[in-house]
């Protein structure tokens, strides 16, 4: 009687180790839970740039007035009937 309580003693010690510290344990399982949530986070803020760019790539294509406001803006362009004029700021001291 006395070895089988010992036998059921160290599987029962067995079985808790491979649980709580083994391959596949709590903790692991916990990690990776951890890691699928930062996951999924990063692909929610993935997702809303590529609908950001989706509605820009729209614009560009439908409409003439995204184009003009790229160019004036990225490009430095200007109209024919338009002049520029560039104000530059003193220093201040």
């Amino acid at each position: 009687m006395r070895i089988l309580l010992v036998v059921l003693t160290l599987l029962l010690v067995a079985t808790q180790y491979r649980l709580w510290a083994g391959e596949n344990s709590l903790r692991e399982v916990v990690r990776l839970r951890e890691q699928i949530q930062r996951q999924l986070d990063g692909n929610a803020a993935l997702v809303e740039r590529n609908q950001v760019l989706e509605q820009e790539i729209e614009d560009l294509r439908h409409g003439l007035d995204a184009v003009e406001e790229r160019a004036r803006h990225e490009l430095g362009m200007i109209r024919e009937d338009e002049q520029f004029y560039r104000v530059i700021r003193r220093p201040q001291s």
